[in-house]
């Protein structure tokens, strides 16, 4: 049988709808494979993959799941066993792509099982939650997610529509898959408004050397993300210059990566080269939104709704670290690059987060926890990370742990 579109509903409660949207993306020419993954009442109509098939997959068997007297529980329950049907249904091939229909209690059924799948595989979920703060929902993935309008309870003249809509975007989705690039080795590399010019010219000469470089802005989910496609095969190698979500993570800032950063590149073993691009700064959002107890450092207005805190040389040997302990245990190659110039384009003379002695803290720290090793190197060099020779360096440190 060739891959089909997994639809995906409570078939208790949105059983007709979901019918609805397998018969148009059938009429569009794709394959079409429904799954109920109710936890209440009998299903209002049949699916092509029962709920109790989905509850097996659960790591206690399907009782487990369907046997709970609270809902809650119960959804919370059939959400893990759809993670683990609809990873195992992709890794035999059998999705070519997923849509799910939910309201509050549905979309957090289903997303984590949309979000546990590999970037570019399509993804839709039609929702009477996607508006606002869908970060619970999408997290760092490609989920797409379509406002339901009305509430998915239905047939009507905006259900419908709205329904149709869903099933034609995502057989559009699975029937024109993206041509290019997919057979250039892809680089991953971190990137900030004050690492703009090394991450450019890294960018310019790995693109020039034929690989498909991808970028990601280093605010928390951006981190994220590229360790998702580290995680999936998509990326094979790191550049992880700007690593500023550490900063972030430790003192508190608004572009948190999460406390598990670093760790999918280092079990994956990819060649991994990393630097210290922005670690003078603590990202918050508007000025009025700094924690009062930062309201007295050394701030800057980057714009509107970004508020920059320059680090002290306590935090910043926090930093080192929070680094090393990571990297301590990591056996794959890797070259740590120390810009002893500065770190940012702030953090250069005359300009405000110009502060020798926080630098210092963090590059002697770096040097005293790290655990050096012949996979383990740490490179001092007298350059401003943005110095063109710089990014040199980085390139040169990436073509040297590529070929170990």
């Amino acid at each position: 049988m060739p891959p089909s579109v997994y639809a995906i509903a409570t078939f208790d409660t949105k059983g007709h709808e979901l019918a609805f949207v397998a018969n148009a993306i059938r009429r569009s020419g794709a394959e079409v494979t429904t799954v109920d993954v109710g936890t209440g009442e009998a299903p209002v109509t049949s699916a092509d993959v029962a709920r109790e098939s989905v509850a097996a997959c659960h790591p206690h068997g399907a009782a487990f799941v369907l046997e709970k007297s609270d809902r809650g529980e119960a959804v919370g329950e059939m959400s893990q066993a759809l993670v683990a049907f609809l990873l195992k249904e992709h890794n035999d091939g059998r999705v070519a792509g997923v849509i799910g229909l939910g309201g509050t209690g549905g979309t957090a059924l289903i997303a984590p099982a949309l979000r546990a799948l590999p970037i570019g595989l399509p993804k839709l979920l039609v929702s009477t939650v996607a508006s606002g703060n869908t970060a619970q929902y999408v997290g760092c993935c490609d989920v797409t997610l379509m406002p339901s309008v009305v509430d998915v309870a239905g047939l009507n003249r905006v259900s419908r529509q709205v329904l149709s809509n869903a099933a034609h975007a995502i057989a559009g989705m699975v029937a024109h898959r993206a041509e290019g690039s997919a057979e250039r080795p892809a680089v991953g590399v971190t990137m900030f408004g004050v690492t703009t010019p090394c991450v450019t010219a890294v960018r310019a000469t790995l693109e020039a050397e034929g690989n498909d470089v991808l970028v990601f802005h280093a605010t928390g989910t951006g981190g994220q993300a590229m360790e998702k496609l580290v995680e999936s095969g998509l990326i094979g190698g790191v550049l992880d210059v700007t690593t500023t979500e550490v900063a972030d993570e430790v003192v508190g800032g608004v572009f948190r990566a999460g406390p598990a950063r670093f760790d999918i590149i280092l079990d994956k073993h990819v060649p991994y080269v990393l630097s210290v691009g922005a670690l003078d700064m603590v990202n918050f959002g508007s000025l009025d939104t700094v924690p009062p107890e930062f309201r007295k450092r050394n701030l800057h207005v980057h714009n509107a709704q970004v508020t920059l805190m320059r680090t002290t040389p306590d935090e910043s040997r926090q930093f080192a670290r929070w680094i090393a302990a990571k990297l301590n245990r990591s056996s794959s190659p890797l070259i740590l690059l120390i810009p002893e110039g500065g770190v940012s384009a702030l953090d250069a003379p005359n300009m405000p987060f110009w502060d020798p002695a926080a630098d210092a803290a963090l590059f002697d720290e770096l040097e005293s926890a790290i655990q050096r090793s012949s996979a383990r190197q740490i490179r001092r060099l007298p350059l401003h990370i943005n110095d063109p020779a710089f990014a040199k360096a980085v390139v040169t440190a990436y073509h040297e742990v590529s070929v170990r």
